[in-house]
Order: structure tokens, then sequence, then C-alpha cells
């Protein structure tokens, strides 16, 4: 089968959340055995993967030496990240499969995902990202032109536009790839983000795009058979953390989205994925799966996990 897996933030990060070199290798290492094992099993792979922190830890250095260095635009903090975690996963993949006696070439590729120019986020920010800074810190920013607003106690913090993904440019060389027997990482972060102006250029904006969407759009794409969005549960669940917290198995689109409509899950967490993988399938994918790294194999190849199937 053709595998789309999209790796959430937590792959990328120590449990608690660290961000440092080591720990990301270390996190990333543990998610690509997991990967070498989909491969093992004689899949075609493509990852994509989030980039929350990674980004976060760039703006931090933004803020810190924005008095003596323009800032780092958030286009080219997705390239940025794109280019540290590719080169980190494809050591990390390349390890595991060796491991694993699997001889498979893997690659990693910069991509561009297209936005809408005229996106209502553009000029109604709304996405917060980064850290909370005193008015006096988040001033010199403004003076670099970002929006930021003033959130009472806990500060002010920057907010961006987060507008939806249309395209992945770049799927040509993925297909590509994949048919020379390539693994192949893409549109990490949910892609740069470009506009395309009047005349055709392409032009990297100032957003960040939902990572899971866009996995779900390239999924759909490339004709993939299945959507296996990683996380740090096993399966998504209603009445989360309540004594009648159920788990859910195999579900219909529409058992799904009603679950959705009735606020199931959270906006920050698992909405995004649950919008994702109801997003492939309705748009004629195959299969959806949310579940944990540790059963990405047994999801795939046997129905573990939360299942979503068209009704």
């Amino acid at each position: 089968m053709r595998v789309l897996l999209a790796l959430g933030g937590n792959a990328m990060t120590a449990p608690d959340g660290s961000a440092t070199p080591a720990a990301q290798i270390e996190a990333v290492g543990v998610a690509m055995r997991a990967a070498a094992r989909l491969v093992a099993a004689g899949h075609e792979l493509v990852i994509t993967h989030g980039n929350g922190p990674q980004v976060g830890n760039i703006l931090v250095k933004n803020e810190l030496a924005a008095n003596v260095v323009p800032p780092v635009p958030l286009d080219w903090c997705g390239a940025q990240t794109q280019g540290t975690l590719g080169f980190t996963i494809l050591n990390a993949l390349d390890h595991a499969l060796a491991d694993a006696g699997v001889a498979r070439p893997v690659a990693a590729l910069v991509t561009r995902t297209l936005v809408d120019r005229d996106d209502q986020g553009f000029t109604h920010p709304s996405k917060p990202i980064g850290r909370y800074l005193p008015r006096e810190q988040a001033q010199t920013l403004i003076g670099h032109g970002q929006v930021w607003e003033d959130r009472g106690e806990k500060g002010w913090r920057r907010v961006v536009a987060s507008p939806e993904p249309l395209e992945v440019l770049d799927v040509g060389p993925v297909r590509v790839l994949l048919e020379a027997g390539h693994v192949v990482v893409a549109a990490g972060g949910g892609g740069i983000p470009v506009v395309r102006e009047a005349d055709g250029r392409l032009r990297g904006v100032e957003a960040v795009i939902d990572k899971d969407l866009t996995a779900a759009l390239l999924a759909r794409t490339l004709g993939a058979d299945v959507l296996v969005i990683a996380t740090d549960v096993d399966h998504a669940a209603v009445d989360w953390g309540t004594p009648g917290q159920r788990e859910l198995g195999r579900v219909t689109l529409a058992e799904l989205r009603r679950h959705a409509d009735d606020g199931q899950f959270a906006s920050g967490s698992m909405g995004p994925k649950v919008d994702a993988a109801t997003r492939f399938v309705a748009g004629g994918g195959p299969r959806s799966l949310i579940t944990s790294l540790t059963h990405i194999t047994d999801a795939v190849e046997g129905g573990f996990g939360t299942v979503i199937e068209a009704d």
C-alpha cells in the first residue's frame, strides 16, 4: 500500500516537550524505527511532520536578536525546519532501515504549499504563535512588521494567518522519487506557505499551515491508500477525561463528523487530526487512521486505532 504518515510535533521532541538537538534526535530515532517497520512490511511510504517546537525556537531567537538582526520570516522558518528535520529524519531512517535489513533510499524535499493570497487571515490574523512578551519587547517586533495582541496579564502574543492549503506544489518530485523506490519526506510543517501573484510568480508569506490538513491534501493528491495520523494516544476518544470516556475504533465518516459537530475534539489537539482524517476519506481516500506511533503497522495492516472509512 501507499501510506502517508503524518507525524505530530510530539514525535520530534522529548516526552517532557524538550526540543534540544539531542532530544529531537532521540525522539526522531524512535519515530523512524516505527516508520521502518512499515517499509519492512513492503509498503510505499511518504512522511510528513509537524514543526511547532522547532519554529518556536527560531521565534525566540528572533525576539532575542531583534535589535541586532532582522527577524527570520515565517516562510523562512518553515524552510529551515524542513531542512533540519529532514536531515535528522534521513539519518534516523537510514539507520532504522539498516537495522531492519532493508535497503531503501530515502529523500527529503523542501516543499511549498500554495495558499490564497486573499485569505482573510492576512488582513485579520488570528492564529497565536510563540511565547508571551512584555509590551516593550513586542513593540520592537511590531516595528519589524509583525502583528502582536495584548493578552492581558500574560502579556503580548504574536498572531498570524493560518490559511487553507490549496495545493502542494512540489508533488511532482515526490511522485518521481516514489516511483524510483524512495521513502520520501515532504511538506514538513504543512509546507512552506506561498501565494501566487497576478503575474504568476510565487512569493513566500508570513503564515502557518496546519500540517494535518496538508497531509490530507498530499495523501489525496498522491493517491495514497491510507492516511495515518500518528499521535500520542492509541485512539481518538469521545467524552475525553470523563468517566464516560470511550475510545473510537472503526467509525464511519458520518459518525465521526457527528462527534466533531458535538465539540468532542479539542481545536488545539485532536480536532485538526479528525478534520484531516475526515477530509481525506470525504475526498475519495479509502481509509484514514488515527493512532500512536507504536501501533502504526498494526493500524495499517490490521485496523488498530481509530479507523475512518466512507459510509
